[in-house]
C-alpha cells in the first residue's frame, strides 16, 4: 500500500442538504468527524471523492462539473479510494478508517442529468469513513494508505 496522493479541496456542509463551503483547512475530531460540519457525529463522519474519478466521469458526460457538486468533504487525488472499505487513509496527520461507499443519490442529477448514473460504476461516488485520529488538515496535505498496527494485537 504505498500509494500517495494529496488533498485537493475541502468542504463543509452548513445544513443537511445545504450550501457546501469551500475551505483552505478543517479541524476533524475523533470518533465525530469534522468541526463545523453539518453531518458531525453521524454514521458518515467524513466524506470523500477520488479527483480521477471525477475527471473521468465529467470526460463520459463531456462536461465540467464543480467536484462540490458531490457534496463530500474532501476532494483527493493520486490514491484510489476503489474497494477501499476497512482500510485507513492518513490525510495529513489525521487518520480515517474507510466504512463504505457512498452511493450517489437524485441529488446529483439535480447538479447535472445523467451524474448520478455516471458516479455508480467503481465508488465513482467516493468513500465516507470514521475519523480514528483527529487534528487540522489543509488542502495540499498529502494522503497515503497506512496499515492498521491496532489489529495485530488482537
Amino acid at each position: 500500500m504505498s500509494e500517495t496522493g494529496t488533498l485537493q479541496a475541502i468542504w463543509k456542509k452548513r445544513a443537511h442538504g445545504g450550501v457546501m463551503d469551500a475551505v483552505d483547512e478543517a479541524v476533524l475530531e475523533a470518533q465525530r468527524g469534522m468541526v463545523g460540519d453539518a453531518n458531525r457525529g453521524l454514521t458518515r463522519q467524513i466524506t470523500m471523492i477520488e479527483g480521477e474519478s471525477w475527471s473521468r466521469v465529467e470526460s463520459k458526460l463531456g462536461v465540467t462539473v464543480d467536484p462540490s457538486a458531490r457534496r463530500a468533504n474532501l476532494l483527493v487525488s493520486g490514491i484510489s479510494l476503489r474497494e477501499s472499505r476497512g482500510k485507513i487513509i492518513q490525510v495529513g496527520r489525521c487518520r480515517i478508517r474507510i466504512q463504505g461507499e457512498t452511493r450517489p443519490c437524485q441529488v446529483m442529477d439535480e447538479a447535472h442529468p445523467g451524474l448520478r448514473e455516471a458516479l455508480i460504476d467503481g465508488w465513482g461516488g467516493g468513500a465516507f469513513g470514521e475519523v480514528l485520529e483527529g487534528g487540522t488538515i489543509s488542502v495540499g496535505d498529502p494522503t497515503s494508505w497506512v496499515e492498521d498496527h491496532a489489529s495485530d494485537n488482537s
